[in-house]
């Protein structure tokens, strides 16, 4: 007989992590969406109940990520059935933490375990890519990437959802300051220029491939000195009024790095462990000195993928 109904359950993520825009992500594990998908015998993809942060989302199924993505699995099975999402959303709404792709992901995920033949995770990769393009045309495929494998990931160019899983350094985890603002990622992505000088690529690069030998050596210190973003922080930073207040503060009380978490407004610090409570005051004494509330989430750096929990 065929399984009804499933759950799935999909982590945030922290996207670009300073120094590589597009290219890393982070699965948070700080909240998480979670879907119910239903057989239904109407062979349409129809969005039910919404709770947690929200009660209320775009119904239509181009609007919709979880819908979207869902509807492209089973548009590539043949529409074998048809089905109902119900949605609970824990990750807050354009704040820079996945939280589309993470519907996305837990959708297609729940509508896969439906299947009679369910398709492996490489294979649900597009399917959760064209649901996270109903929030952003062209879809960024780092917090997709990110959800849907978990811990640290590195795009590899191609598009096809090939990844790197770095290794995380360990006794550091992510914090992470959801400030009481909005930022939409498309509005976000096309306020940047198109062009980089070639010095500031050059640059880049160079952060980016410390980055890398960083997480293989577990080397805290160059992680310490290279975790600063040079090309997108400068552009979006005045979208974000605390940033700057907020970065000092973590800083100052030990952070590893601090920067924006995606496109925004979250702001994202590393910690080694042994000074998580010192910077998690800090960042928290500074959101109230720039007059801007924000709640705190935290996670570990080697947060489990998206999964399907009851089926």
């Amino acid at each position: 007989m065929s399984i009804q109904q499933t759950i799935a359950e999909a982590p945030a993520s922290v996207a670009n992590l300073a120094v590589g825009f597009d290219i890393l992500g982070a699965a948070f594990a700080g909240c998480k969406d979670r879907v119910i998908a239903t057989r239904t015998t109407t062979k349409e993809v129809t969005l039910g109940q919404v709770s947690g942060l929200m009660d209320r989302l775009p119904n239509g199924v181009q609007e919709n990520t979880a819908l979207r993505g869902a509807a492209a699995l089973l548009q590539n099975q043949g529409n074998p059935f048809g089905v109902q999402i119900d949605i609970e959303k824990n990750i807050p709404k354009s704040a820079g933490l996945g939280g589309s792709a993470a519907s996305s992901v837990a959708a297609v995920l729940a509508v896969n375990a439906l299947l009679d033949q369910p398709l492996g995770t490489q294979d649900l990769f597009a399917f959760a890519l064209e649901g996270e393009r109903a929030s952003s045309d062209p879809p960024p495929a780092d917090n997709v990437a990110a959800c849907l494998y978990g811990g640290l990931i590195m795009l590899v160019p191609g598009g096809q959802g090939q990844i790197i899983q770095l290794p995380a350094p360990t006794g550091v985890e992510c914090l992470v300051f959801h400030p009481d603002l909005e930022i939409e990622t498309g509005t976000s992505r096309n306020a940047l220029r198109p062009d980089v000088p070639l010095p500031q690529t050059i640059d880049f690069a160079a952060h980016l491939s410390a980055f890398t030998a960083a997480c293989f050596q577990k080397n805290i210190p160059l992680f310490r000195q290279i975790m600063r973003d040079i090309l997108i922080e400068p552009q979006r930073a005045s979208g974000i009024p605390p940033l700057a207040i907020v970065q000092n503060a973590a800083r100052s009380a030990g952070a590893i790095s601090c920067g924006i978490s995606g496109s925004g407004p979250s702001i994202f610090a590393w910690v080694e462990t042994k000074q998580r409570k010192a910077v998690e005051t800090a960042m928290a004494q500074a959101f109230v000195q720039s007059g801007i509330k924000a709640k705190a989430y935290a996670s570990g750096l080697a947060t489990p993928p998206a999964s399907v929990i009851s089926s």
